[in-house]
């Protein structure tokens, strides 16, 4: 067999950042569940019809086929791919279980998604998305738009990471403000500004002449509103005092006011108005967030989303919602690229029992048994080799403790300091620094 090489885009971490990742979702998952949010996993595929009907996403999704298709068995499976985020098959979770579920609906779902785009840092292949959304009957009150980035900001406070910023944007204001100056094809100027940090305003400026059919001075204005920027409500006067007019604006900046105004007052800081947020899934019809983590800023968002109204519809049943979603392979990417998240030890274990000779291996088994029912991560010596010896091997994996079974007592050993003293594996208890690792 010839030497495996790794398969880009596709992360495999290391005993010690998987240990970071788990960490970091108990955090996450904590939060969510703190503010309502119940659990749910979809299944990997869609049927293409669903994962294509809405955005520009046909590049990223993988196919899903047999090797060998069975003649006698099912068809469709050609007809199948794997999902590139977690909110089209939320959708469709909500239209399928409508009759058994209870609105306003909260979820969190914490799940692989694959997308087929060029991996680089940050950027990869196979992610792990951690998402929440809530959805309504009918209607869904703009409250929930506006609780999105508090729920986010307290996810991400609780983790060791540098601090983040959520811009919000509400495309209402976008659409309406193309419309109040006269652009017929709003949705292809929302794509072309989409891609401002990406491709500079020159270049943005064609794309709006070129796609949506903008004039010069179209363009200028578009590009001026995309350049507005506020840490509280004070957006909407820069808004107003560029003299357009249109019902949709006036109703999008409403509601990007009611969001800013509960980010101000519940978590000052953590959000800025942003009006060059767009988003480009052409499913968000309201409020839009993305989130940097300062000091990334260049790698863009690693948490994003919106309101949608049109994309969990059935007939006359319709179900508008509004979610975010954490990137937390992105995320923890560009931190383990940059050193910036260490953990304590590679190991859970905190106490390696020493085997005096493999005949009392079994009193060693008892003393790991004990310290295991308390709550104490234990595991026993694999060798009896000299002390000296499994010491070292304690130390080699980050192991603070090594206890030894004695027929006068027993002792336990710090080998950092080197302290040894007298102890009982039913009452002794390491320091709390030292139970588990530490993410720092």
């Amino acid at each position: 067999m010839s030497k495996p090489t790794p398969i880009s885009g596709f992360p495999e971490w290391t005993p010690a950042q998987r240990m970071i990742e788990q960490y970091v979702l108990d955090r996450i998952r904590g939060t969510f569940e703190l503010y309502g949010f119940a659990p749910l996993e979809t299944r990997a595929v869609e049927p293409l019809d669903q994962l294509l009907r809405k955005g520009e996403t046909s590049k990223e999704v993988y196919l899903i086929r047999r090797l060998q298709a069975d003649t006698d068995g099912p068809a469709g499976d050609d007809a199948l791919g794997l999902h590139f985020d977690l909110t089209v098959p939320f959708a469709r979770y909500v239209l399928e279980n409508a009759g058994k579920l209870q609105f306003p609906f909260r979820r969190y779902q914490i799940q692989k998604v694959w997308r087929g785009e060029r991996p680089q840092e940050g950027r990869y292949r196979e992610f792990l998305q951690a998402d929440i959304d809530i959805v309504d009957r009918d209607t869904l009150a703009p409250h929930h738009e506006a609780e999105m980035p508090l729920v986010i900001g307290d996810a991400l406070r609780s983790l060791p990471i540098p601090p983040v910023r959520i811009q919000v944007n509400n495309r209402k204001i976008c659409e309406g403000f193309y419309r109040g100056i006269g652009i017929e094809d709003p949705e292809a100027a929302l794509r072309a500004v989409d891609k401002l940090d990406k491709i500079g305003p020159a270049r943005v400026a064609e794309l709006l002449a070129e796609t949506a059919g903008a004039s010069e001075a179209q363009a200028k204005a578009v590009l001026a509103l995309a350049e507005i920027s506020a840490p509280d409500a004070s957006f909407a006067d820069a808004v107003r005092a560029l003299g357009v007019n249109h019902p949709l604006l006036d109703e999008g900046i409403e509601e990007l006011v009611r969001v800013m105004d509960t980010a101000v007052e519940h978590a000052p800081g953590l959000c800025v108005a942003d009006l060059r947020i767009a988003r480009g899934l052409d499913y968000y019809t309201g409020t839009v967030y993305e989130t940097q983590m300062i000091g990334y800023e260049r790698f863009g968002s690693v948490c994003s989303g919106g309101r949608y109204d049109n994309l969990a519809t059935a007939g006359t049943a319709r179900f508008p919602g509004v979610g975010i979603s954490i990137g937390v392979t992105r995320l923890l990417g560009l931190l383990f690229g940059a050193g910036a998240l260490t953990v304590s030890r590679d190991v859970p274990t905190c106490v390696l029992v020493a085997v005096t000779d493999e005949e009392s291996r079994g009193v060693s088994n008892r003393v790991a048994e004990a310290l295991r029912a308390r709550g104490v991560p234990t595991e026993v010596s694999p060798s009896a080799a000299k002390f000296g010896k499994q010491i070292r091997y304690a130390e080699r994996r980050g192991i603070p403790y090594v206890w030894f079974p004695g027929p006068e007592g027993d002792e336990v050993k710090d080998i950092r300091s080197g302290e040894q003293v007298r102890a009982e594996a039913g009452v002794w208890t390491p320091p709390a620094v030292d139970l588990k690792p530490l993410v720092s």
